[in-house]
Order: C-alpha cells, then sequence, then structure tokens
C-alpha cells in the first residue's frame, strides 16, 4: 500500500475565500436559526439560543478551517478561541447597533430594526471575514514560524551575523 504524496495547499485568494465564508456562514446561521426555534420549542429560548451559539461557532470554525481558508485541517484550539472571540465581538457590535437604534427612536419599526440589524451584521461579517483570514487562519506567521526553527538553530544564526555585518558594513563604507 502506497502512500500518496501530499501536496501543500494553497490558500484561495480573498474573492474566493470571502465567497466561502459568506457561503459557510450563512449556511450555519440558517440551520441555527431553524435549530434554536425547534429547541426552543423544549427549553427557554436564551438556553436554546446560547446553545446553538456554542455549536454553530464550533461548526463554522471547523468549516473555515478546512474549506474557506483552504486550510484543510482541522481546527486547532486555538484557531476555536480565536474564532469564538471574534464571534462575541460580532455580536457586541449587533447588540450595540440595536441598543443604539432603541436610544434614538422611541419604537421603531420592525423593517427599520431589521435593516439595522443586517447592516451592523454585514458590517461586522467583513470585520470577522479580516479576522479570521488575517490572524486566526494566516499561514504565512505558522509558515514564518516553521521555517525560522527548522532551517538554522539560533546559535549558527548570530554567528552568522557576527561575521556577516562587519563585512558588509565595511562594504557600505567603501561604496560611500
Amino acid at each position: 500500500m502506497g502512500t500518496a504524496q501530499e501536496r501543500p495547499r494553497t490558500a484561495p485568494g480573498a474573492f474566493t475565500a470571502f465567497a466561502r465564508f459568506v457561503l459557510c456562514g450563512g449556511a450555519v446561521g440558517l440551520a441555527s436559526s431553524f435549530a434554536v426555534a425547534a429547541l426552543a420549542a423544549r427549553i427557554p429560548w436564551i438556553l436554546a439560543n446560547a446553545l446553538i451559539t456554542v455549536l454553530s461557532t464550533l461548526l463554522a470554525t471547523e468549516l473555515h478551517a478546512r474549506f474557506t481558508f483552504g486550510a484543510g485541517n482541522r481546527a486547532t484550539r486555538r484557531q476555536h478561541t480565536q474564532s469564538a472571540g471574534s464571534a462575541a465581538a460580532a455580536y457586541a457590535v449587533t447588540c450595540a447597533a440595536m441598543l443604539a437604534l432603541h436610544q434614538l427612536v422611541a419604537t421603531p419599526g420592525t423593517v427599520v430594526e431589521q435593516a439595522v440589524y443586517l447592516t451592523a451584521s454585514a458590517f461586522a461579517g467583513v470585520a470577522r471575514f479580516a479576522v479570521l483570514r488575517l490572524v486566526v487562519f494566516a499561514r504565512h506567521r505558522s509558515q514564518a514560524v516553521a521555517t525560522v526553527h527548522s532551517v538554522r538553530p539560533l546559535h549558527a544564526t548570530a554567528t552568522v551575523a557576527r561575521t556577516c555585518v562587519p563585512t558588509g558594513l565595511a562594504e557600505l563604507s567603501r561604496a560611500a
């Protein structure tokens, strides 16, 4: 039984990753809304919402790790924690927008409430996408650290720096 040679996956471009983010997040969000309604028939709504929020964030993080950002691997504990933090921040943004609306308008209509909520959700979603892409699932950071650790031990780097820097400075002074 031969082993298949695995090629390193390349990260998708920003547009592709954003489309996948919207697809995965939208599907999980839609499923979550039905799950909350179904579960709320058996337990208090606030408890159902909290439980489904935790589960949907875990599921979405796995989907983003494996599909959206092209890693193809399970999400790490660090990625789950950071993703949960960005989800909590997005939740805070939507709550703040709704609180601001109710401070500014005594009895806003349903259409106005939905417009404010969806606008805040869109802004929070774009910000969350940026955080997930640039921080949580960023490949350059982990690859750079792995490269530094695997290329040359620290003592060799210090030796090279001591021997090369004076030579380089001497060459610069001769060129000037």
